[in-house]
């Protein structure tokens, strides 16, 4: 059986000429959310590599990032890119994402992995929530059908996601011993780094091609793309986002829930500047 047909969606699944092109056009929020995130899933694949190289032996995670998750982050990028082109189509979406690559290829390497295969894994979690949380959200912003229905199947695929690196990360944590606050600390790290490159990359593309006169200047950058950072924050699903970042820590019960509600208020924030 193909790679494609076993696929929980496919990108000819989707109408793009169906899109209700007057609901979403003017807005501009959506617009940066989309086409940034668009950009960092259509490089999923140099961060595969990195992952497969680092779990060097480990053939039960590699074929599962090599064979499922690659394949699903980077149509999540092709299904972005061909919504953000259908709506947005003035915009050089090829040119933008070229500059984009240029920048992020050369961040994106396996010395930012955790030297622990184990920490690594939990760290994995913590983009896999971040990913989860942001198309719920756009879920739950937009009222046009097609990407109603396009970010519902990709918040679906990042669950599952979640899920599979929450189980190897369990293997690890049996083989490797480590305890809850070398796995905090890696929560942590991972959290600043999504906060300080990943998004802020992808945004600062987007930003610059769109606005070549106001290129590297960071206050107007700031201004026009901490209006789409302020949708995104209203809409963030504080709960769930909680709940996924702590299970890694593997906390009694009571401590959990007790831990829960007071960081769902600064749940906004993990994923924001």
């Amino acid at each position: 059986m193909s790679y494609a047909a076993s696929l929980p969606w496919t990108l000819e699944s989707f109408d793009f000429d169906r899109i209700e092109i007057q609901r979403i056009r003017h807005n501009e929020d959506l617009f940066f959310l989309l086409c940034s995130a668009s950009f960092v899933e259509s490089g999923s694949d140099l961060y595969t590599h990195n992952l497969v190289d680092h779990f060097a032996g480990d053939e039960a995670l590699q074929g599962w990032l090599s064979q499922h998750w690659e394949h699903e982050e980077l149509q999540h990028g092709r299904a972005l890119a061909t919504y953000v082109k259908h709506v947005w189509p003035e915009f050089d979406w090829e040119a933008a994402f070229k500059s984009f690559w240029d920048e992020y290829g050369a961040v994106c390497t396996s010395e930012q992995l955790e030297p622990s295969r184990g920490l690594e894994l939990a760290a994995r979690c913590v983009v896999e929530t971040g990913t989860a949380s942001l198309y719920r959200a756009l879920n739950d912003i937009t009222d046009e059908p097609v990407l109603k229905q396009l970010t519902n199947h990709i918040k679906s695929d990042e669950v599952r996601h979640y899920k599979h690196f929450y189980q190897f990360f369990r293997q690890y944590r049996e083989k490797e011993g480590f305890g809850r606050y070398k796995v905090f600390r890696a929560l942590l790290r991972r959290v600043n780094e999504i906060k300080s490159e990943d998004g802020d990359i992808a945004l600062r593309h987007v930003f610059d091609r769109c606005y070549p006169h106001l290129k590297g200047n960071r206050a107007e950058f700031k201004r026009i793309t901490g209006k789409a950072e302020g949708l995104l924050r209203r809409h963030i699903p504080a709960e769930m986002t909680v709940k996924m970042l702590l299970k890694p820590l593997d906390l009694p019960a009571r401590l959990q829930n007790a831990l829960e509600k007071p960081l769902a208020k600064l749940a906004e924030k993990l994923f924001l500047h």
